[in-house]
């Protein structure tokens, strides 16, 4: 793991009551609270800040106590770069598709302007996606690079990871498949919303002990653990290095498992008014968004 790894247990970005023009990074007070879901629920959740600015180098813990105003996306978009997003990778997703097993993996990317805070933020359908009605979730587990990486081994890989968080790549899905590319219909802006905690490879050192939920306005439509996933943290983080330089704040999503909206029969897709939540237990808690029109 990346050796600031062990520096923290989980952290969130976040505005705090005490001055709502200031950015902060803190570990919660309350080691078992669900930062996002507590956040939602208007309940108040103390934070012990970090010297630092930045999850990427966040110092240490300051020994206040503030309050979270709101919370942010764990990296800016300044930080985060092209956005990696991996497709089709869990076995019972390929197999609700009816696509086969691939051998390497998807890779698409979005822009560094998908990049989304959870809730009070809302996630905004772009016109294109109002147009057809097929503005469709995914909820995802997200890898955080914490150290330049490139032409890593898989033995390496796990040396250069941050941590995890939690995404919904939102897509466009007449779009993506009216393109052989998908980085169009999953890159408008704010389509990548992401968070609320960035736990630490320390703490979850086995992602497969990850558990994963996808839940639209309350109904359970995604449920898989992550020992279902096709390429594992180390083969992913290896195969995108190799002859491409991950910058240190990279975050990679690892694919959705099955329960899409284009999947379902009758098909179910998001609109305005919908809310989706993708919890991702144990630690790093659960990422709301309220879906609004543009």
């Amino acid at each position: 793991m990346s050796r600031i790894a062990s520096t923290f247990s989980r952290l969130v970005r976040f505005v705090p009551k005490s001055n709502p023009s200031q950015i902060l990074i803190g570990e919660p007070v309350d080691a078992q609270v669900d930062v996002g879901l507590a956040v939602y629920q208007g309940k108040e959740v103390s934070v012990r800040p970090f010297s630092g600015s930045s999850v990427l180098d966040p110092g240490r813990a300051t020994g206040a106590i503030e309050t979270i105003e709101r919370i942010l996306s764990p990296l800016s978009q300044r930080e985060v770069g092209s956005i990696r997003c991996v497709g089709l990778n869990y076995v019972s997703h390929a197999k609700e598709m009816s696509l086969a097993i691939p051998e390497v993996p998807t890779l698409f990317i979005k822009p560094s302007t998908s990049l989304a805070d959870p809730f009070p933020a809302p996630t905004v359908l772009p016109k294109i996606t109002q147009e057809d009605g097929t503005g469709d979730y995914e909820s995802e587990m997200v890898i955080v690079i914490g150290q330049d990486a490139k032409d890593v081994t898989e033995s390496e890989a796990l040396d250069y990871v941050l941590g995890y968080t939690a995404a919904n790549d939102v897509s466009s899905r007449t779009c993506q498949m009216n393109q052989s590319q998908w980085c169009f219909s999953k890159g408008f802006d704010g389509s990548c919303p992401i968070g609320p905690a960035l736990v630490s490879a320390a703490l979850m050192p086995d992602v497969t002990k990850f558990h994963i939920r996808g839940l639209k306005s309350g109904r359970v439509m995604q449920d898989c653990p992550l020992t279902d996933l096709i390429f594992n943290v180390s083969q992913l983080v290896s195969f995108l290095s190799q002859g491409t330089t991950l910058p240190a704040g990279t975050i990679i999503l690892t694919g959705t498992p099955p329960g899409v909206g284009a999947a379902k029969n009758p098909k179910e897709f998001i609109k305005a008014g919908d809310e989706f939540a993708v919890e991702l237990l144990p630690h790093v808690g659960t990422l709301i968004n309220r879906i609004e029109h543009q």
